[in-house]
């Protein structure tokens, strides 16, 4: 078995759709306890290519901010991931669909040059205009969306969710141009993170929409969750790995920084060799990780600056030790269903891969190294296919499990339909509205005696309009006619213009204003019962 040859084109469409044919006397369950079904491929390769957009608009706005010489190069290579979308949309709805697709998708790849000349420009009001435009993008194209897939993906679900993923685009770049690194890369993996679930909520609607497509089978098992965690996992390292070495080169300012969020994804990693082979094989593998390998990538940076040819030369001589032990350890921990030789062999040429990228950006060949970066991005996730078929392999059991129809990110109601109760709970993302699940940014928290909430979850569940000035961390809400004004390390809060006291200062959590909850409460006009036993709140309209 050998991992380059189970790489799947970009643009294969049986990735997207495959041909219809017969399964043979496979059982449901056998189907499902797979991470090659259909529906598991098409999540995949959603997966892949929409990680990749996210991975590109980021990296596109960071290089034009910085006036790089290979802004031009990430912007092409942006361009052409939404290129390489339009022949697997057509797979699915046909031509005329995969136009209308590419006419709105295409086009919204411009906001990101448009917010950087924005800030560069110190002008508010082109900031705005790209602002509104990015919002009549998240409209046309959740209206799409929910048409296309007939209300599989409600509209109202894809809008909220796009709206979501281009705010987090645009988190990122802020925190950057404001020199925020750790901000701005803490945004990035969770935005990065959340492209994955929206493959995962895509794919179900689209596999929900044609079943004999897909014969029946859904994307979201146990072994289908697994895959798309070690595709989410490889795809951030290999991304980061890339960033972090140029970075490097350069010798930019958040070179440091982004070593550490290496160092967060290489934790992340090792918890989840951990949750499958124990805490010792989640050690042995973080260890083996970073010795021969991440180690190694920040040494072959050092030597190139210091023009160091020997140092080099040893330094890409551990990554071969690195492919070699990580070969080792994952032939052992599957019980050999992940041979050794062909562990290695995949490992190295991800190595190369890594290598060829960064050796085309020292030698300023930028359009090559996208290139370069592109092919590498698109193979680790064969890596994350067949070492997510020998883990299931080694236990069928573990991974048996047919979900339920597919789960979309709630979306707030329409505003002529108010919402009579809200059941929160400390240090829980999951909400109840009215009835309905949802999930917050932010957990609700208790910081000495006072309960937060994310400002951000309750405007955006109860239509209120929000803006965000970044400059000062000002947060100002429109909602029933108020006008609400709070900012980050105030105890006052402005509304309609009058100060207000509140009972503990307002501060930023994982990019989010949290506020006391019960100002905001009384300032939407709500009741609040608190339940000690569990510490949940639950907020009912005031009549």
């Amino acid at each position: 078995m050998k991992f380059k040859k189970l790489v799947a084109p970009v643009l294969s469409l049986s990735l997207l759709v495959p041909a219809i044919g017969v399964v043979g006397s496979a059982s449901a369950a056998e189907m499902e306890a797979s991470t090659e079904t259909k529906s598991v491929e098409l999540r995949a390769t959603l997966d892949h290519l929409l990680s990749e957009h996210f991975v590109l608009a980021t990296t596109s706005m960071m290089k034009l901010y910085d006036g790089a010489p290979d802004a031009a190069a990430a912007q092409a290579a942006l361009e052409q991931n939404a290129a390489d979308m339009k022949p697997a949309i057509a797979s699915v709805y046909g031509d005329a669909g995969a136009a209308e697709f590419d006419r709105i998708f295409s086009a919204h790849n411009s906001y990101t040059e448009e917010f950087v000349e924005a800030e560069l420009a110190d002008d508010e009001d082109a900031r705005q205009e790209a602002e509104d435009e990015l919002e009549e993008f998240v409209q046309e194209f959740g209206d799409f969306l929910g048409t296309a897939t007939e209300g599989n993906l409600p509209a109202s679900a894809a809008k909220d969710v796009l709206r979501k993923h281009e705010n987090q685009v645009i988190e990122v770049f802020d925190h950057y141009a404001s020199g925020e690194y750790g901000q701005a890369y803490g945004a990035f993996r969770e935005g990065l993170g959340d492209m994955f679930d929206i493959s995962d909520a895509l794919s179900q609607a689209i596999a929900e929409q044609f079943p004999d497509v897909f014969d029946g089978t859904k994307p979201n098992t146990p072994a289908g969750d697994l895959r798309s965690t070690l595709n989410h996992l490889a795809a951030e390292h290999f991304a980061l790995a890339v960033l972090s070495m140029q970075k490097g080169l350069d010798e930019s300012e958040d070179y440091n920084v982004i070593l550490s969020t290496q160092d967060a994804n290489t934790a992340d990693f090792s918890a989840a060799i951990a949750s499958i082979y124990g805490e010792a094989g989640g050690e042995q593998f973080m260890a083996i990780w970073n010795t021969n390998h991440i180690e190694a990538q920040e040494a072959i940076v050092e030597a190139t600056l210091e023009g160091d040819a020997d140092a080099i030369d040893d330094a890409r001589d551990r990554l071969d030790v690195f492919a070699e032990n990580i070969g080792s350890f994952l032939d052992t921990a599957t019980d050999s269903n992940l041979p050794e030789a062909a562990a290695v062999e995949a490992v190295m040429m991800h190595e190369n891969q890594v290598l060829d990228t960064f050796d085309s950006y020292n030698e300023k060949a930028f359009f090559e190294t996208y290139d370069n970066f592109r092919e590498g991005y698109a193979f680790v996730f064969g890596i994350g296919a067949t070492l997510g078929k020998a883990i299931v392999m080694q236990d069928p059991t573990e991974f048996t499990g047919v979900p339920e129809g597919p789960v979309f990110p709630p979306s707030a109601p329409p505003a002529d339909q108010p919402i009579m109760s809200i059941w929160l709970q400390v240090n829980s993302t999951t909400f109840f509205v009215d009835g309905e699940e949802m999930m917050s940014d932010v957990a609700p928290m208790n910081v000495d005696g006072t309960t937060y909430v994310s400002l951000r979850t309750m405007a955006d569940v109860l239509n209120a309009q929000i803006e965000w000035n970044r400059s000062n961390e000002m947060v100002i809400t429109y909602t029933n006619g108020d006008t609400i004004v709070v900012q980050a390390g105030s105890e006052t809060a402005v509304v309609n213009g009058v100060q207000e006291p509140l009972e503990a200062p307002v501060f930023i959590e994982q990019g989010r204003t949290q506020v006391p909850l019960r100002f905001v409460a009384e300032h939407f006009g709500w009741d609040i019962e608190w339940e000690p036993s569990d510490w949940s709140i639950t907020l009912t309209q005031q009549m």
